[in-house]
């Protein structure tokens, strides 16, 4: 795995000054031969995209989704229709591309973003699939975002348990993602900016080897960025690294002016 390096950046808002840090990581892992995540960490967005697809289908879905969403941080304006624009640029990416002939070829795609424009400033979740973010507030670990999988749809109709939703035969099988047959507009939350906020924007490879309680674990103990991510890689190799694993973790401090 690449080095992992925390970055920083200082953000001067009205009256306080937002110091943000932040790291990012990648692994194959143990079982697969190509890793089909693909990760973007740079201000103000922050987002984590797992492909899927036979052949190299995956890594092109997810490569593709990154590389448009790019263009737009380097535009300047990140926003729900930016967003959404590139995340249609990258279905016809996918469509177009030869190796790219899987039905089921697609990426999720999820993070955050910051919103400075408004008169006070926020964070901006978006999700598409299982990839998730958390937050880390005043002690207590929170999942942000709502997984759209099959599993996730029958714990909210009661039908099954978190814990018995853990070993389900249709774990793996998400029901939204940025491919040929599915609506690419995420699912968006606001949140307010907090200082101590901790965010972890990750693949499903990391939750299937690190519980929530596994992650809050490795977060209190490492308080750079870059070593959280390297803690809990290697924590989630150790398990069994069944899947491809890639962490961003973020970290906000909020200063008054």
């Amino acid at each position: 795995m690449p080095e992992v390096t925390t970055h920083t950046r200082t953000v001067p808002l009205t009256g306080a000054t937002l110091e943000l840090a932040w790291a990012a990581g990648t692994d194959t892992g143990k079982r697969r031969e190509v890793n089909q995540d693909a990760v973007l960490a740079e201000y103000p967005l922050f987002v984590v995209a797992d492909g899927m697809g036979g052949h190299l289908g995956g890594e092109i879905a997810s490569a593709s989704t990154v590389d448009r969403l790019r263009a737009v941080v380097d535009g300047g304006t990140v926003s729900p229709r930016h967003i959404e624009k590139a995340l249609s640029r990258a279905v016809k990416d996918i469509v177009s591309h030869p190796e790219t002939t899987d039905e089921g070829t697609g990426t999720t795609l999820t993070g955050l973003y910051l919103e400075t424009a408004a008169d006070e400033p926020h964070w901006v979740t978006l999700n598409i699939g299982d990839s998730r973010v958390y937050l880390l507030r005043d002690d207590d670990i929170v999942q942000v975002t709502t997984d759209h999988s099959v599993v996730q749809e029958l714990i909210a109709a009661g039908r099954l348990s978190p814990e018995e939703a853990e070993n389900h035969p249709y774990g793996n099988v998400i029901t939204r993602a940025v491919g040929p047959s599915d609506s690419v507009k995420p699912d968006y939350l606001r949140l307010e900016v907090v200082d101590g906020d901790r965010f972890v924007v990750c693949s499903d490879g990391l939750t299937k080897e690190l519980t929530d309680f596994g992650i809050k674990h490795f977060l209190e103990a490492n308080a750079d960025p870059a070593a959280a991510v390297d803690a809990m890689m290697a924590a989630a190799l150790e398990n069994g690294g069944r899947d491809n694993i890639t962490i961003i973790v973020l970290d906000v401090n909020r200063r008054s002016s």
